[in-house]
């Protein structure tokens, strides 16, 4: 290795030159590490695996409908339900494989006491899956009539 003097007067000029060892060194390192790693990636375990065929199970999901209307009348499956049965119901459902799920409609004007009741008794008796039936609806901000009502003070035509 050439480095040229501290001595100026000697004459000399510096070597500009990189000095290739260290990365040599640093590449048969990377090398050794390849070589040994690379046959322990391709080794395997060769197995005869049996071969089968299945056809999907297709299932129809199973729902309880539950209505309420605006009373507070209740509907389970469109039949007309106590608010007291509902536990068993509830209860006899939860113990089903794989449980139903709990679809509730309920009425624009119904109480949500009511609602709050029937989602915790299905919670108590067990149910997981619980869903509500909406309606899409209008624009908000659009009135139902149809027409776009006028700020207080403005002249109307």
């Amino acid at each position: 290795m050439a480095f040229g003097s501290f001595n100026s007067k000697a004459g000399s000029s510096t070597v500009n030159e990189i000095n290739m060892v260290p990365l040599i060194d640093v590449m048969l390192v990377l090398l050794v590490i390849f070589i040994i790693t690379a046959p322990l990636l391709s080794h395997s375990i060769k197995i005869n695996v049996p071969q089968a065929t299945a056809q999907p199970v297709e299932q129809d999901p199973i729902t309880i409908d539950l209505a309420v209307d605006a009373d507070g009348l209740m509907f389970w499956n469109e039949q007309p339900v106590a608010p007291a049965d509902l536990k068993q119901r509830f209860a006899a459902e939860a113990a089903h494989d794989p449980q139903p799920e709990l679809r509730i409609r309920a009425d624009l004007n119904t109480r949500y006491e009511v609602l709050a009741q029937v989602m915790s008794s299905a919670k108590a008796a067990g149910l997981k899956r619980l869903g509500f039936i909406t309606r899409p609806g209008t624009d908000a901000a659009a009135p139902a009539n149809g027409k776009a009502e006028q700020p207080a003070g403005a002249a109307k035509p």
